[in-house]
């Protein structure tokens, strides 16, 4: 194999071994799923390709430009991560209260889905403050002057966002697959995955803040 070529794959396989984790679009997809309750699937479709979409752009920015925004804003990144994860446990906290057999009293529209599309689908529960964090770690200790780590770091993104795509866009197949009762015992046990994330983003980001007091 060219020798360039094998160590864009190298790069590319850590760089998705390294936001897949949090990013975790299979865990989220129920979640995803309750969040679009009484759309259509050709519109949960669409929803779930904006949303990957969305997630892409902001790896993207994360990645590349993410350490030049907070600086800019005059924000730290344990600020962040305080602020996100405050954010990511009130949202699984919602859903952790919800009732499993509410039902939409009507059918959401295909406009007010996309409202949606970005917040909070996109941020905080797919691409949250931890996921930036990360990435913000990832494009910092890629040197962006190289074309290979370039490459890398774009493909990397990419096929973290088709995950993302192909997780929520089948999440109602799955979901009919495994029958209601499971995915209702699945959305329980995301949405409390999702209540620990919250409090370990915040909690990282506390420390981080209790450390730089003297």
């Amino acid at each position: 194999m060219n020798p360039g070529l094998n160590q864009i794959t190298r790069e590319v396989l850590l760089i998705v071994g390294a936001l897949f984790p949090i990013v975790n679009p299979l865990g989220t997809a129920p979640i995803f799923l309750t969040l679009t309750q009484g759309l259509p699937d050709a519109s949960r479709a669409v929803l779930a390709r904006k949303v990957a979409l969305n997630g892409f752009v902001l790896l993207l920015a994360a990645i590349f430009v993410g350490n030049y925004i907070l600086a800019f804003f005059g924000l730290s990144l344990p600020v962040v991560q305080v602020g996100g994860g405050l954010i990511v446990f009130s949202t699984g906290w919602r859903l952790l209260q919800s009732h499993g057999d509410d039902k939409p009293s009507k059918l959401m529209s295909i406009a007010e889905a996309e409202k949606r599309a970005f917040y909070p689908l996109t941020l905080p529960l797919t691409v949250g403050p931890g996921t930036i964090s990360v990435a913000i770690t990832v494009g910092a200790n890629h040197p962006q002057g190289s074309a290979t780590n370039l490459t890398a770091l774009v493909a990397g993104s990419a096929i973290v966002a088709l995950t993302i795509y192909l997780s929520y866009r089948f999440a109602q197949g799955i979901a009919r697959a495994v029958g209601e009762a499971a995915m209702n015992v699945i959305l329980r046990l995301s949405s409390f995955i999702l209540v620990c994330i919250g409090v370990q983003i915040v909690w990282n980001g506390v420390t981080a803040l209790l450390g730089t007091v003297r």
